[in-house]
């Protein structure tokens, strides 16, 4: 099954590559899906955007509404904000309730701690002061924080960062403190669940060559929605035959509780983040020189031929990756036979051969080798 993709699978070839062509990367975020697909398009991805969850409207969440009159009943003495686009959020929905000024009354006469600079950002630009940020962005040093003021018997509330977070909620109820979650943009599965299942199809046959995330609820959505699939896609994850990358520490930590190795950035943001896959994958690349003098670098499912772009299908891809790692040693049939999928036969190994040497342009790239099986001719 091929994969729906945002541009064309090949470019011109007169344009300089990429570091990413080639490659194949997954978006799996709704919020700023978008802006992370053109920031890898720019540098040569070939991107397959399947988000994960789908985001509840602020002004038609019920629970948000009802978490919110209830601290206007009841005011917070302390108030965590975790994300910033989740408190401007939030502040925009009271305002549409008729709500706002008197939400921002209520906040302000508490003690405000936020996670990170952009949550920081949000809580000024909304008219009230920090009284104190966690640098790192990282929630156990909010959960430090609270457990050095002591917050027994005071009401804490907690805006959550998409689906229900029990980290934060369990360690103020642990202090002794009442937690109020405030449960802004509430996330949900997709409507559609087609492109994500394609997406788990991909990663089990390997057929992306990254998975970016952006929160942790995306990823155990993912999980989720894979069901039977799952083992397998932990699988190609776990062994680099697809790279996991995550904007930060608490998007990744679902998936390095499942010791899947996380590729992120020292910057929790998009940029970083894009550039830390952008660094990574050409490394993957595999080189090597043919016996006719011409070199070749495999990259996802694009081979440069002296520098010249041949993109080819899955199969005869396949092949050569199997070709290239056996370094000039016979494969037979029975061999190759494993890299295709399943249900594949003899002749279809004889045809994605006859598809590699003709993609390529190069018809002694590989040679036959009677009654044994086929080598790449390597210089």
């Amino acid at each position: 099954m091929t994969l729906p993709t945002r541009a064309d699978q090949t470019r011109p070839l007169w344009t300089e590559p990429g570091p990413l062509t080639g490659y194949t990367v997954a978006v799996t975020a709704q919020r700023r899906g978008g802006e992370l697909a053109a920031l890898l398009e720019r540098r040569g991805a070939r991107v397959v955007v399947a988000p994960t969850l789908r985001i509840v409207p602020l002004p038609d969440d019920h629970a948000l509404r009802a978490a919110t009159i209830e601290l206007l009943r009841d005011p917070p003495q302390v108030t965590v904000v975790t994300t910033g686009i989740g408190f401007q959020g939030w502040m925009e929905a009271a305002d549409g309730w008729g709500l706002g000024a008197r939400l921002r009354d209520v906040l302000g006469h508490g003690r405000i701690l936020s996670r990170g600079p952009q949550a920081l950002g949000a809580i000024r630009a909304a008219g009230l002061s920090e009284d104190w940020w966690a640098p790192s962005g990282e929630g156990r040093d909010i959960v430090e924080r609270l457990r050095a003021e002591g917050v027994a018997g005071r009401r804490v509330a907690v805006q959550l960062h998409g689906d229900p977070s029990e980290d934060y909620l369990a360690a103020v109820r642990g202090e002794g403190a009442v937690a109020i979650p405030v449960p802004v943009y509430r996330w949900t599965v997709p409507t559609d669940l087609a492109p994500v299942q394609r997406l788990v199809d991909a990663i089990c046959a390997r057929r992306v060559d990254a998975v970016t995330f952006t929160s942790a609820p995306a990823v155990n959505a993912l999980l989720r929605i894979a069901g039977d699939q799952a083992d397998d896609m932990l699988s190609a994850l776990r062994d680099g035959g697809v790279l996991a990358a995550a904007v930060g520490p608490v998007t990744a930590a679902p998936l390095e509780r499942l010791e899947v190795p996380v590729a992120r950035p020292d910057r929790s943001r998009l940029g970083s983040l894009v550039r830390t896959v952008a660094a990574l994958l050409p490394r993957r690349a595999r080189r090597v020189r043919l016996a006719s003098g011409h070199r070749l670098e495999l990259r996802g499912h694009l081979v440069l031929v002296d520098g010249t772009r041949f993109p080819l299908p899955p199969a005869p891809m396949a092949i050569l990756r199997a070709l290239c790692a056996a370094k000039g040693r016979v494969l037979s049939r029975t061999d190759l036979l494993l890299h295709l999928p399943r249900g594949a036969d003899g002749h279809a190994v004889e045809m994605a051969v006859t598809r590699l040497r003709d993609g390529l342009g190069l018809r002694t790239c590989v040679r036959t080798v009677i009654k044994r099986g086929y080598r790449l001719d390597l210089g």
